[in-house]
Formats: structure tokens, C-alpha cells, sequence
């Protein structure tokens, strides 16, 4: 006899809209009278394995909401990447607890967790629904036109280089902002979304899909910075030289690796110490200064996109919508219908697990320094509305009496 009950988990790296998700997750598998419960598990499959559950069944609709509203992850994540042997522990809890639906919220590698674990219950013959949820700021995940939470950091992307652009005007020098981003340059391009006029920065925009060379770049900032005095640049963490190898363990006496052996690119502040440091002592301009976003962009409160609100929260609830209406596993999918509407689809899980989406060429300028208006279009209305805007003064200027 079907137990009725429902799995819920979020998993990688927080956004600001992932909480839209689970809260539409859970509402919406309410209204469906076999539903039990829906439980959620804490810090992702981690949290599974551990088997460490809450019931959302007994939380109220108005704490929903305001949960809902707030970033970040309200049921904690993980960074554990689940290979079969971890995924048939899933499987193993998933069954012992009679879980008939599980939904995880994820990028990349959650998407292959929700494909290995489906695969693992349909062997073993159990009626267990698997849906993957997309999750991602990079904006990585291949067939959608984009990813609940990217808009968002996006958004705070663009609105910090439009800072960072009125702070250098005022005071010129060189800056350097390092944006998130390994493989995939979509949010290090949002900040030239930022741009008003056509001396704002960023003046120099390097991604991921485009080979980095040192040198090239080192040229790149002296023109800039001869032609407009000043000069503001956008760095994607991933950015790479020929051989693949990022720029951030070329440059650096000591590499940090993350748990699964990656070169640890986010949060350290090297690459973007490592670049002001080349251009002072190549360049020798002396304002050089240099941030790395970091985690900042990731679920900053102040700096949400209405239009990821509500997408994020509708991926949830179609995601419930496909599993009890539907025949098959999958995940969901962003699909523009217009300028600006979407529509949601479900795809086989092995057309996204495990598959990495990089900018398309073109969204990206023939120099490889800039995007596209094409990108331009395509990122705009994903911001949402409110967008904060730079005026100038109008200067005229006044005759100069003692040095004319």
C-alpha cells in the first residue's frame, strides 16, 4: 500500500532563491490528498545517508512563506559528491523510510546523484519517483535557458560593478573584481549589465570560455587605462591558460584544493591579489586595487530578482506536478517562450547529469573581452524590475582665468 510520503533536499552551493524552491515543494505537494508527509533532510545527501529528517508536513503556510523569502539554505547543504556505492546508501534509506517521491535541489552534481539513485531503484524494482530540481548561480546546467538563482546573483553582479564603475570615476586607478565561475562566465558577463555609459566599466570583461594569457592582458589594461585614464575589470575565477590550467595556481607559490581536488578558486582573494600585483609591477600604475565576490553573490538578502522568485518557486511546484502526474524521472527545465515568458519541461536525467553548459560564442564579443548585445537581451529581463540606476552631472565648464 503507498505511504504517501515525500523527500525533499537541497544540496552544493546556496542561492537566494533556492528556499523558493523547497517552499514549493512542500506547498504544492500539499494540495495532493495521498501525500502523508513530506519530509526534508538536513545538509543534503549527507543528510540522507545520516538519516537526518524533519517533517515540513507540520510547518504553517505563513512560516513557509517567510522561509521562502530568505536566502540562502534553510535546510543546510553539502559538498559531498555521491558516487554509486554512496548512492545506494540513499537508496537503502530512501526505501527503509518507504520515501515514494524524492526531490533534490541542485546543480551539476545532484543532478547525476538523482540519476544514479533512480537507476538504483529501478533495478531493485521500487516505486520511487526521482525529480532534480535545477539550482545553480553559474548557470551551468545544459538544457535551460537558465538557472533558478543565477539572476539573482546576476543582478548583485551588475549592481557591484556599477559601483565599483562611480568609485574608479572618482577616484581612477585600475580595479579588479573576481567573480565566480569555473567553467562558465555567465555571472562574470552580468557585469557588464552595470554599464550606462560608454567610459563605464567594466572596460575589460575575461571568462572561462576564452583562453587567458598574461601578457595579452597586461596590454589589455595599459590601453584601456591610456584611452580612459582608468580602467575597471571583471574576472571570472575559472579563467585558464591554453593548457587548461587555471591562471590562479600558475600565478600562486601555494595551490589550496577543495575536497574533490579541484584548485580552490572561490573565496581565497588570491587570483585577484596575484593580477593587481602583475600590473603594478609590469604596468606601473600605482591605484591598483582588487576584490573577490566570493560568497557574497550567492544569497545576498538585499539584492533579489522578483522574476528568480518566481521561477525558482515554480520549478518546485511543477516539479511535484510532473512526479504525480507523470511517468518518468527527470528534471526540470527553464525553457523562454517570449520576450519575456517561460515554460517547464522535464528531461531525462541523462541529458543534464553530469553535463556542464558554458557560454555560448555568441555571448561573447569578438575581442573576448566584452559580451554581446545578444547577451545583453537574453540576461535584462531575467534581473527583474527596480533595477538601480547612475546619473552624472551635467558639467559645463568654467573658464579657466589664472592658467588658460
Amino acid at each position: 500500500m503507498p505511504s504517501g510520503k515525500i523527500l525533499v533536499a537541497q544540496g552544493g552551493g546556496p542561492t537566494a532563491v533556492i528556499n523558493q524552491s523547497l517552499v514549493g515543494v512542500v506547498l504544492e505537494s500539499r494540495r495532493f490528498q495521498h501525500v502523508t508527509r513530506v519530509y526534508g533532510a538536513l545538509h543534503g545527501v549527507r543528510g540522507i545517508v545520516n538519516e537526518e529528517f524533519v517533517d515540513l508536513t507540520q510547518e504553517t503556510s505563513h512560516n513557509l512563506e517567510l522561509v521562502a523569502a530568505t536566502p540562502s539554505s534553510a535546510l543546510g547543504s553539502t559538498r559531498d559528491k555521491p558516487d554509486i556505492a554512496y548512492c545506494q546508501q540513499i537508496f537503502a534509506v530512501l526505501r527503509a523510510h518507504e520515501i515514494e517521491h524524492f526531490f533534490y535541489i541542485g546543480g551539476n552534481d545532484s543532478s547525476d546523484t538523482v540519476r544514479i539513485v533512480s537507476e538504483e531503484a529501478h533495478k531493485a524494482g521500487y516505486p520511487l519517483r526521482c525529480i532534480h530540481i535545477p539550482k545553480t548561480i553559474d548557470n551551468d546546467l545544459v538544457g535551460s535557458d537558465h538557472t533558478p538563482g543565477f539572476p539573482s546573483a546576476a543582478r548583485f553582479v551588475a549592481q557591484a560593478f556599477a559601483g565599483a564603475n562611480l568609485d574608479n570615476a572618482a577616484l581612477p586607478g585600475v580595479y579588479v573584481g573576481v567573480v565566480m565561475g569555473r567553467h562558465a562566465g555567465f555571472l562574470t558577463a552580468a557585469s557588464a549589465l552595470g554599464k550606462k555609459f560608454p567610459d563605464d566599466g567594466p572596460h575589460l570583461i575575461y571568462m572561462p570560455e576564452r583562453v587567458f594569457a598574461l601578457d595579452q592582458f597586461l596590454a589589455d589594461v595599459k590601453a584601456t587605462y591610456a584611452k580612459y585614464g582608468r580602467c575597471v575589470i571583471a574576472v571570472s575565477e575559472g579563467i585558464h591558460d591554453a593548457s587548461g590550467e587555471p591562471i590562479a595556481s600558475l600565478l600562486a607559490k601555494e595551490v589550496e584544493r577543495d575536497a574533490h581536488g579541484n584548485v580552490q578558486l572561490s573565496g581565497t582573494g588570491a587570483l585577484a591579489d596575484l593580477l593587481c600585483d602583475a600590473i603594478k609591477a609590469k604596468l606601473g600604475i600605482k591605484r591598483v586595487r582588487g576584490d573577490t565576490f566570493g560568497y557574497l553573490q550567492r544569497s545576498f538578502i538585499g539584492c533579489v530578482s522578483d522574476v528568480d522568485q518566481r521561477e525558482a518557486r515554480e520549478v518546485g511546484e511543477k516539479a511535484v506536478q510532473f512526479a504525480m502526474w507523470g511517468e518518468r524521472d527527470g528534471s526540470v527545465a527553464i525553457k523562454r517562450t517570449g520576450f519575456y515568458s517561460v515554460d517547464y519541461e522535464l528531461l531525462p536525467l541523462t541529458d543534464v547529469a553530469g553535463k556542464t553548459r558554458t557560454m555560448e560564442d555568441e555571448f561573447i564579443s569578438a575581442s573576448g573581452t566584452d559580451v554581446t548585445d545578444a547577451f545583453r537581451l537574453y540576461l535584462r529581463p531575467l534581473l527583474g524590475s527596480g533595477m538601480p540606476d547612475a546619473f552624472r552631472l551635467r558639467a559645463a565648464k568654467v573658464t579657466k582665468v589664472l592658467k588658460p
